[in-house]
């Protein structure tokens, strides 16, 4: 004969109801989430097309000190590639004159910011040494 043991304590644990429900809630919570934290990143990511367009704005600044205009060649300036440090851009630079300049930054494709719809070009226009960014609101500074 076999004894029945009952436990004085009831079995504690979670129904499978409390667990949908907990689940339903997390995925809302990242949905919502989610596209707000890639905006953040995104961002973010742009500081490297303002540290690129730094340094070649002070390269440019030293070619200039020595020749009647700047440049359009990134090999002048001994800058060796076209991509941000990071690689979320590409740039060139354009209509270089005596006075000035234009940098164009484009987001490199495959590194997420080409999906930054906000900021699909970033430029810098350089007249008479003062730089002015378009659009602005992807320039945080």
């Amino acid at each position: 004969m076999r004894a029945k043991f009952h436990s004085p304590h009831r079995v504690r644990g979670f129904t499978l109801l409390e667990l949908m429900v907990t689940v339903a809630i997390v995925g809302i919570i990242g949905a919502i989430a989610f596209p707000s934290f890639t905006a953040s990143v995104r961002k973010g990511r742009r500081a490297d097309a303002a540290d690129a367009a730094a340094n070649v704005m002070q390269a440019q600044e030293r070619w200039r000190a020595n020749n009647v205009s700047y440049t359009t060649s990134l090999s002048n300036l001994k800058i060796a590639s076209s991509a941000t440090t990071s690689g979320y851009y590409t740039y060139a630079i354009s209509a270089a004159s005596g006075t000035g300049y234009t940098l164009t930054f484009t987001p490199a494709s495959g590194k997420g910011q080409d999906k930054d719809t906000s900021c699909t070009s970033m430029v810098v226009t350089v007249n008479l040494g003062s730089p002015a960014y378009t659009p602005p609101t992807c320039w945080s500074r």
